[in-house]
This record gives C-alpha cells, sequence and structure tokens, in this order.
C-alpha cells in the first residue's frame, strides 16, 4: 500500500516541534452498511455548512472575504479539537519553518520592546550587528528612515529580517551620544542561540537551552566541549542542565539532547489512535558528559520537549529533576503542507510517554526536589503558569489524575536563584538530599 509521508511535531507553549514520520493512510471500504447511515449524515452536515457559507455571501451586510470565511470556518473547527490542532496560513507556515530552522536572513541582535521603542538586549557574536558596532541598551527608533514607534516588537523584527546581503538603515539613541546614530549593516544568516553555558565556579558545568531547533544539540555539543577545555575532569562536578521556561521544539532534538548524556534505553514514545502508529525512539552509546552528575532545572514554564529530556533522564535515574512542576504538553501535533501557498493542517494525532510509561498530558513532570523561588512583591501576580490542564478543550490526562500550573519565574540575577544555588550545592556536596545522586539500579522502567 502507498505509504504517505507528513511533518509531524511536537506542540509547546510557544513553540513548535518538527520530524518526519511514515503514516499508513486507513483504507476506506465504500459500502458498508454500518457506516452508511453515519456518512449520509457527515454529507448532510457538509450540505448546512455549504448553505450557511452561501447564506452570509449573499446577505450580509458588506461584501465578505470568501477565503477569510473558509479560513475562519476551519479555524472554528480545528479550535473545537483541542488548544494545539490549528491552521496555519502560508506566512504563519514560512514563520513555523523559520523557527524551527534556527535560521534566518537578519543583523543578530536580541531585541526587547521599552516604552515604544525597540532595545537592544545584546548583539551576538560575530554576526553583522555586533561587527557593525551595534550595543547592548541601545534604543532603535527608525528602521529605513521609519519610525518605530507605533510597531509592535514582532513587527519590528519582522522589518530587521530579511534576504542574506540587503542592507538596512538603524537610527539609534545611544547613552552618553548627543546625536542619534546611524548605522548601515548588511544582513547575514543568523543562527538562534538555543544554548547558552558558563562555568558555575571553577567545578560546576551551567548549560541553559532555550529552545529545541535544529541547531540545539548541535550548540549543546560544542558547549560541552567548551566547558571541557575551562574545567578540567578532574575538578569537575557534574552538570546543571537548566530546562526552565524552555517552551520546547523540536522533537528529533529533545531526543537527540537525551542521547548526549545517555548511553541506552528509551527515551520517548509516541501512541496515536491506533497500535500500529506507535513510535519509539532509543538512546545510542556513547554519553558526552562521561557519567557525570546531572540536575535539570524545570518549572511551569518548561513544556513539550523540555519535558521529554527530564522525563527520560529522570526515569532512567541519570539527572535529578529540580525546581517546580512542568507545564504539562504531552500531545503530539502533525503539521500537513496543504499545498503550494495555502499554508498547513496543524493537527494532534498522538500522545508521548516517558520510558516508564506514563503521559504527562495535563500532569507534567514532577521534581524530585521542589525548590520555589523568592518572587518580588509586585511580580507575584505574573510568575505562575497555569499549565495544559488549565486550557480550554484540552486533551484529558489518561488516569484523571490532571494537576495545574506551577511557578515559573525565575531571578534575573544568578545569585538570587534559589534552584541554580541548591544545584550546585547538592554537586559539591554541600548540602544532601535523598534524592541525589539517583541510583540508576532503581529505576522502575518495563522490562
Amino acid at each position: 500500500m502507498m505509504r504517505k509521508t507528513f511533518l509531524v511535531l511536537l506542540g509547546a507553549v510557544a513553540g513548535v516541534a518538527l520530524t518526519l514520520f511514515a503514516i499508513q493512510p486507513r483504507a476506506i471500504i465504500a459500502g458498508m452498511s454500518a457506516k452508511a447511515a453515519g456518512t449520509a449524515d457527515t454529507y448532510r452536515q457538509l450540505n448546512l455548512f455549504g448553505d450557511v457559507f452561501e447564506r452570509v455571501r449573499a446577505d450580509y451586510v458588506e461584501k465578505p472575504d470568501d477565503g477569510k470565511l473558509v479560513e475562519t470556518a476551519i479555524n472554528g473547527m480545528l479550535a473545537g479539537l483541542d488548544p494545539h490542532s490549528s491552521f496555519m496560513d502560508a506566512k504563519s507556515f514560512r514563520d513555523m519553518q523559520v523557527q524551527t530552522r534556527g535560521e534566518f536572513g537578519g543583523l543578530g541582535i536580541e531585541v526587547t520592546m521599552e516604552d515604544g521603542l525597540v532595545k537592544v538586549v545584546a548583539p551576538i557574536d560575530e554576526t553583522p550587528a555586533a561587527k557593525a558596532g551595534v550595543m547592548a541598551n541601545d534604543i532603535i527608533t527608525h528602521l529605513d528612515d521609519e519610525a518605530v514607534q507605533g510597531l509592535t516588537l514582532n513587527q519590528a523584527v519582522e522589518k530587521m529580517r530579511g534576504p542574506v546581503n540587503t542592507k538596512i538603515k538603524l537610527k539609534i539613541m545611544r547613552k552618553g551620544q548627543d546625536k542619534p546614530v546611524e548605522i548601515s549593516i548588511t544582513r547575514d544568516v543568523i543562527r538562534v542561540r538555543a544554548v547558552r553555558s558558563r562555568p558555575e565556579g571553577d567545578d560546576v558545568a551551567y548549560v541553559r537551552l532555550t529552545q529545541f531547533n535544529e541547531q540545539t544539540t548541535e550548540n549543546l555539543r560544542k558547549a560541552m566541549t567548551d566547558l571541557a577545555a575551562q574545567i578540567p575532569e578532574n575538578k569537575l562536578k557534574g552538570y546543571v542542565l537548566d530546562l526552565r521556561n524552555n517552551p520546547g521544539g523540536l522533537l528529533d532534538q529533545a531526543i537527540s539532547v537525551s542521547d548526549v548524556f545517555m548511553e541506552k534505553g528509551e527515551i520517548v514514545s509516541t501512541r496515536g489512535r491506533n497500535a500500529e502508529e506507535t513510535q519509539r525512539f532509543n538512546a545510542r552509546p556513547g554519553d558526552l558528559s562521561k557519567g557525570k552528575p546531572i540536575i535539570i532545572l524545570i518549572n511551569g514554564g518548561s513544556a513539550s520537549a523540555s519535558e521529554i529530556v527530564a522525563g527520560a533522564l529522570q526515569d532512567h535515574k541519570r539527572a535529578t529533576v529540580l525546581g517546580t512542576r512542568s507545564f504539562g504538553k504531552g500531545s503530539v501535533q502533525t503539521i500537513i503542507p496543504l499545498g503550494a501557498g495555502n499554508g498547513a493542517l496543524r493537527l494532534t494525532t498522538a500522545r508521548y510517554y516517558t520510558p516508564s510509561g506514563k503521559s504527562i498530558q495535563a500532569k507534567g513532570i514532577t521534581p524530585d526536589i521542589e525548590v520555589v523561588q523568592d518572587v518580588p512583591e509586585e511580580l507575584k501576580a505574573r510568575t505562575d503558569t497555569k499549565g495544559e490542564s488549565s486550557l480550554r478543550g484540552h486533551l484529558k490526562a489518561g488516569d484523571g489524575d490532571e494537576q495545574t500550573g506551577s511557578q515559573s519565574y525565575i531571578p534575573p540575577d544568578p545569585k538570587d536563584d534559589k534552584a541554580l544555588k541548591m544545584a550546585a550545592d547538592l554537586l559539591r556536596g554541600v548540602v544532601s538530599n535523598s534524592a541525589f545522586p539517583p541510583n540508576p539500579k532503581r529505576a522502575a522502567l518495563p522490562q
């Protein structure tokens, strides 16, 4: 029978995950009386939709856009399924592809919005912006002589991105400068920094993953090589893998990131409506951390691919998970392109399960050690994530035992970061806890 290949993604809080799966088309056998009544009813409903569509086209107070009517109807149908199934128009589909690739034509600056203007958080090393002299805390007021005031951050970012080797002129206000600074920059290929790392003291390796795009595992391997050059192996106490507020990303990257720290065993399985659609993914020999202890940090903003990594290493007792309960995003979406210019369909097709067979859907990963941050009074109302279980129409947890969200605050100053301090103290033996180090012999996994 002919096999059809679709793009399959693992949805996230604010991101997507993408990989390739082969899906076996289901056979449809015509003429079976058991299905005839249901089929006839379906066609009656479709006729009803056609009647409503024609009535709206003919009688609405203003002439509607036919394409918008159809798109809205499709979105309504998918929104009635679950929060992660949706229709993507052509632009949204392109944006998703850019996000998952982790590279685009641009300038190479991390930006935020402040008082209606674009503020530079930092230029990325070795990018056109850094080479042109853009500095942290610069305020961008104009892009190609067009005022930034009035644009959203996304609109401003779109204007700064563009084809490689094209130019853009930035007008910048800089502290200490009486007049605006004008800088002309030629766009180049920019790779999103999905991994940041640093030595924590002289004996702990800290690695933060911000998303799972096509660059993540490669960036992680490079980060670990760099850390090995900075911390001698005989002094290295272990790794802190920070997945807090990481909304997820590519499923294959979640698998390969887990594999970096594992020698063997199942990483994750995905299970659809039919048993033959079950997929299992296993680790290959080769632990880049050389068996050093690992502590994973999670919180209410850790979702999807982040939960796969945390769940795999936790179930195999390869790492101790510390922080607050994760988001609970445990479903897989298939991206089905709808032809040139028509966008794509994002449809929930499966749940994923940790190696011990647990679904984290609407429950999340429970940390081995709970650490709650001290939150400034003025931020307390904005630092909790409600979690998957609070989303209207979410897929229900398999056993009905659903959990609400948890804290997602990370202190801006590492000195105030209780979870990071606890992780470093555990690795150094300054404090002790029965959950660290985990005992692989006690891993409760199916045989």
